[in-house]
């Protein structure tokens, strides 16, 4: 399958959780789905521990990087070491609105910038041959975001943008703390179709808000005669893993890796057992876990053991098979008084 392929669903970005033991989960739920790495600075790539940083799994793939910065000799040389790792996209971030990102002139306010962020993707294009997309909100503080998002789009096309994706409300650089920019401004998806309604040639993905499967077909559905190219899903993917194994089926007309989430859970003890060799901690695992199984019975006890039991020193693979094993999925009622 192609990235562009891939692209039609997304997981997104999040800093602190999608990380490489993340990814590998989510893989375990869909074979299809784009995935992508937390955020990176430009200087953490070319002056960190890379292995540590950008190293991932072949069996994460296909997975993207996201990189966070504003110049472009820095952002194309990041861009070379990412593509010599492996990764089969690059995505620049121009949507955070954290202050610490502020301060280093990249994310969110980027979004005023549109000629630099044209010359950032032109500089990543002349290193890579892999693509590179952006990844945006459609204006931010008192832009009007018809124009905003228009000029951002426009420059960045022009470019050789191979995507953008629009997380679909404003990002306020002063007053909202970064968790509320994920959810006081208001949603606008329709400026996202009027983007595509004028690029009908560009690659135009959605974000923001999407609670489930469900809300992402309906925003890939045409309208008007304009159909969105791809969707990207956040926190609900993450605090609800499990609606990941619906993603191939539903959207790639595939089957689903696993049949059920306790099946893809067991999967990954052998790629956990070699986490634990190398001196790692199953919590490193199990904290991505503890979304599984919303309503089911025996849910409620299967995060309590593994909140309690997984980071104490020394916890293997038993502990998440013990845990799992408080799981119903037959359906029963017999224990719903367990469920969350």
């Amino acid at each position: 399958m192609t990235t562009a392929a891939a692209r039609r669903f997304s997981v997104a970005p999040m800093m602190d959780w999608t990380d490489r033991n993340c990814r590998l989960f989510h893989r375990a739920l869909t074979r299809e789905a784009l995935l992508y790495t937390e955020m990176v600075t430009t200087g953490a790539v070319r002056f960190g521990p890379r292995e540590r940083l950008i190293g991932f799994s072949p069996a994460e793939q296909p997975v993207a990087v996201q990189l966070g910065g504003s110049e472009p000799a820095e952002l194309a040389e990041a861009a070379r070491i990412c593509e010599d790792f492996g990764y089969v996209e690059v995505n620049l971030n121009v949507g955070c609105p954290s202050d610490r990102v502020q301060d280093g002139r990249f994310g969110a306010c980027l979004m005023a910038e549109p000629a630099r962020v044209a010359d950032c993707v032109a500089a990543m294009k002349a290193a890579v041959s892999v693509p590179v997309t952006v990844k945006c909100r459609i204006g931010i503080d008192d832009q009007d975001p018809e124009q905003a998002l228009d000029a951002l789009a426009d420059a960045v096309l022009a470019a050789g943008c191979d995507a953008l994706i629009v997380h679909a409300r404003k990002a306020w650089l002063k007053g909202l703390s970064p968790k509320e920019n994920r959810d006081v401004p208001p949603l606008d998806y329709g400026r996202v179709l009027r983007l595509k309604a004028r690029r009908p040639e560009a690659f135009i993905a959605i974000n923001g808000g999407i609670a489930d499967l469900e809300a992402a077909q309906a925003l890939l559905a045409p309208r008007d005669g304009v159909a969105l190219d791809g969707v990207m899903l956040g926190r609900a993917a993450y605090q609800n893993p499990e609606l990941l194994l619906g993603v191939d089926p539903l959207l790639f007309g595939r089957a689903a890796p696993f049949a059920s989430a306790k099946e893809a859970a067991e999967s990954l003890t052998p790629a956990i057992e070699a986490h634990l060799a190398k001196g790692g901690r199953l919590s490193n695992f199990t904290r991505h876990m503890l979304g599984l199984f919303p309503g089911k019975p025996g849910a409620r006890a299967f995060r309590r053991h593994l909140s309690v039991e997984a980071p104490k020193a020394g916890a293997g693979v038993e502990v998440l098979r013990a845990a799992l094993d408080l799981i119903d999925e037959s359906g029963s009622m017999a224990r719903a008084s367990e469920a969350a």
